[in-house]
């Protein structure tokens, strides 16, 4: 089920992977702060905001769909390679936007580009995930460590992201602050193509596209769970929640306005960060090491109806204060540093899954197929982000965010340890 024993150049080749994950995170994390902030304050509305990162959700479904395909013919480092070019064009691109544009021509921009930035990010993180398959040793929960380390580290270093996103907004402005993102990536691109060592494997000609589609009950069945899981999670966190917090921490002054954006940085940075730290020690959390797959499926089933318990209070919680209040932004804060902890557990369990239920020679197709599912739970979440929020404020929001998770326990009952691996 997992890789071959760790060689030295293996490791190197996952370190090298992983470093540029990261560089692409922090760029990712700060670019999606930016355009939140920065564009709330031209006065778009939350479901405006919600249009300005559909098309980076869409493009994430479309690129995952092929791009298992593409890293199968042409090798992972084409793909990692391609991910993190096409990102540093996506920032040049945005550093054109002009402010004396239409607000309907603005915002088709944006989403182009945005979309382009979608499809650069699924390059890189489908790049990486499956390296580390391929990588990873065998043995003494090699695989699940590895997972936890990559996916933990990125989500801590795109926790800076937001945090450096929201700061040089304030500091420097939008255009410069893109500016700045672009020449930082494209110098880390130059590094790592020099720097690459070998360990992972080229391209195969033979790679149909049709072997995209999964045979397993096993990645069917939790990439659909993963569709519900990122769901929940972005149905407050791409609009909802940093707009509420905008309204109840900003006075409308200009100075008033910047400590709101350094604030709502610092929160969503935390909250990524906090998530990252626990994704990255979840199998300590849950003994990986001398638990058996069949154990850690049984207890992917009761992390998720824990998690589903948290939105649940939350909504009650908002219902019950009626409107903004100081004790209700204090829970949210609280529930919500929750929410992440026990968030965190969950996708570690669900990224280690995806990897354990596929083969090597496979695994490309499998990972892009399961981050497509995620990338779609992701475009369901940042539809109903903005919607949820515009119809019924808080409460509307957190309870569809409570359903999402009930949903993806409720399909996490399927998966079987017994189940036939893909063909």
């Amino acid at each position: 089920m997992t890789g071959p024993a760790a060689r030295p150049e293996g490791l190197a080749a996952y370190v090298a992977v992983t470093a540029a994950y990261w560089a692409f995170m922090l760029t990712d994390g700060a670019l999606r702060m930016l355009v939140l902030l920065h564009f709330h304050t031209l006065g778009f509305s939350p479901v405006q905001l919600a249009y300005l990162f559909v098309l980076y959700e869409i493009a994430g479904v479309v690129t995952n769909l092929s791009a298992g395909w593409i890293a199968a013919r042409f090798g992972l480092t084409s793909t990692l390679y391609a991910g993190l070019g096409l990102q540093v064009l996506a920032l040049l691109a945005l550093a054109q936007l002009d402010p004396e544009w239409a607000v309907g021509v603005s915002v088709a921009f944006v989403m182009m580009v945005q979309g382009a930035s979608g499809v650069a990010k699924d390059l890189a993180k489908m790049s990486s995930k499956s390296a580390v398959k391929l990588l990873a040793p065998s043995g003494n929960a090699g695989l699940f460590r590895w997972v936890a380390v990559l996916t933990g580290s990125k989500n801590m270093v795109k926790g800076l992201g937001f945090l450096l996103g929201a700061a040089l907004l304030a500091i420097f402005g939008f255009i410069w602050s893109v500016l700045v993102m672009a020449t930082l990536l494209a110098a880390i691109l130059i590094a790592v193509v020099i720097a690459m060592p070998p360990g992972l494997p080229p391209g195969r000609k033979g790679a149909r596209l049709s072997e995209v589609f999964s045979k397993s009950a096993n990645v069917n069945w939790l990439s659909l769970a993963r569709v519900f899981l990122f769901g929940a999670r972005d149905v407050w966190f791409v609009v909802g929640i940093p707009i509420y917090f905008y309204a109840v921490l900003s006075d409308g002054t200009v100075a008033g306005n910047r400590a709101a954006f350094f604030l709502i940085g610092t929160f969503m940075a935390g909250w990524i960060i906090l998530y990252g730290l626990v994704q990255a020690n979840a199998p300590r959390i849950l003994r990986a090491q001398s638990r058996t797959e069949s154990d850690l499926i049984t207890s992917a089933r009761l992390w998720a109806w824990a998690l589903a318990c948290v939105p649940a209070f939350l909504t009650c919680a908002a219902l019950l204060a009626g409107g903004p209040q100081p004790w209700l932004t204090a829970v949210i804060v609280g529930g919500l540093l929750a929410f992440g902890a026990v968030f965190a557990v969950n996708s570690a369990l669900h990224s280690y899954l995806i990897l354990a239920f596929t083969r090597a020679e496979r695994v490309t197709m499998d990972v892009g197929f399961y981050y497509m599912a995620n990338a779609a739970g992701r475009l369901a979440g940042t539809v109903l982000s903005g919607l949820t929020y515009q119809i019924g404020g808080l409460p509307v929001m957190l309870a569809t965010a409570t359903a999402m998770v009930a949903g993806s326990a409720i399909v996490v009952a399927f998966l079987r340890p017994d189940a036939p691996e893909t063909a």
